[in-house]
């Protein structure tokens, strides 16, 4: 390989540019780079993508320097996609002051912020008030309601459950009680006495869950039922959770393509928007009202920068801040998070 290395460097002089530039395409094809290029690109791609966040966070419209307003904001959303004017909004970044979040161009962080952005806009925060949170994990949200006096039932997979294996590997399965107390929010004895774990399989929620809670919550987990039909049948059951009056949020996957083709079944899915308009339209027959769902996909600049692997724990041959993450490729399809609610009739 040096020697051929050479022979090329010694050549160059007589051979033009374009001669030149082939010949090590050729060399480089010859040695299997083809596929470590590709990555190279990739983090060449994360890199212009940082250098443009970071601006936006020096100019404080973002990051560590954002001003967190102390009061919420009414924005009265209904269903929407994660854009990039969120994180730069005043609601959003009220909430991270609230929970101890810093308002990253990740969306996340738009997704806690958006349940809560939701729940507030109800009245759900409230002593007296009960909720139901599917497919916890990790999160921040039981402690955060708990501290506001309501009561919670947060639930998961059974940790005996194979399918809960990988999640208890990463630390993101909430069957314990150290994975969802935050002592930064609530101290433990009044977290012990307004929060529950409980688990539970969400393709299969217990009838003794039924009419019991004020509202219910998921983020990030509909698109982990196994199918895009089963994430839905979800959504519909759960609603038997709810008194009348009650509210479900949901967060989950989005492919940003209407038309193409998308993730059906597996460990995660992608759902499009047929889907959740077919979802709006089961839940009106069931007597039930999704509020109305706003598809734009933003106009900022990050909302057009597509997140390419490796993500975040894996290794990087360069060191750089984290690339911003509101769009992202799951299997070369462009995926980012929708949040939606649901109204019990």
């Amino acid at each position: 390989m040096l020697r051929r290395l050479r022979s090329l460097a010694r050549g160059a002089q007589r051979l033009g540019a374009g001669n030149l530039l082939r010949k090590i395409h050729s060399l480089e094809v010859s040695a299997g780079a083809t596929a470590r290029n590709a990555e190279l690109a990739a983090w060449n791609t994360k890199v212009m993508g940082s250098a443009i966040a970071s601006r936006f966070y020096e100019a404080g419209l973002a990051g560590r320097a954002a001003p967190l307003p102390p009061e919420p904001v009414t924005m009265g959303f209904g269903g929407r996609l994660c854009r990039q004017e969120d994180i730069e909004g005043d609601w959003l970044r009220h909430w991270c002051g609230r929970i101890g979040f810093v308002p990253m161009y990740h969306r996340k962080v738009w997704e806690d912020c958006y349940a809560l952005q939701a729940l507030h806009e109800r009245g759900m925060m409230a002593p007296g008030k009960r909720g139901l949170g599917f497919a916890v994990g990790a999160e921040w949200l039981p402690s955060f309601f708990a501290a506001r006096g309501t009561e919670v039932v947060a639930t998961d997979l059974d940790p005996r459950d194979l399918r809960a294996r990988n999640w208890i590997e990463t630390d993101q399965h909430g069957g314990r009680v150290d994975t969802i107390f935050k002592p930064g929010l609530i101290d433990l004895d009044a977290f012990n006495a307004r929060v529950s774990l409980r688990p539970v399989d969400m393709n299969r929620i217990p009838a003794d869950l039924h009419g019991g809670f004020d509202f219910l919550w998921s983020v990030c987990s509909l698109e982990h039922c196994g199918s895009i039909a089963q994430g839905l049948d979800f959504v519909v059951e759960a609603m038997r959770c709810l008194r009348p009056g009650g509210v479900a949020v949901h967060t989950t996957e989005f492919n940003i393509n209407p038309e193409g083709p998308t993730i059906e079944e597996g460990s995660t899915v992608l759902f499009q928007r047929r889907h959740i308009e077919e979802l709006g339209a089961r839940l009106a027959r069931a007597g039930h009202r999704m509020l109305p769902v706003d598809f734009g996909t933003g106009t900022g600049v990050l909302d057009g920068f597509v997140d390419l692997p490796p993500y975040p724990g894996n290794d990087s041959p360069l060191s750089l801040p984290e690339a911003p993450h509101l769009r992202l490729s799951i299997m070369g399809l462009v995926a980012t998070s929708i949040g939606f609610i649901v109204e019990k009739g």
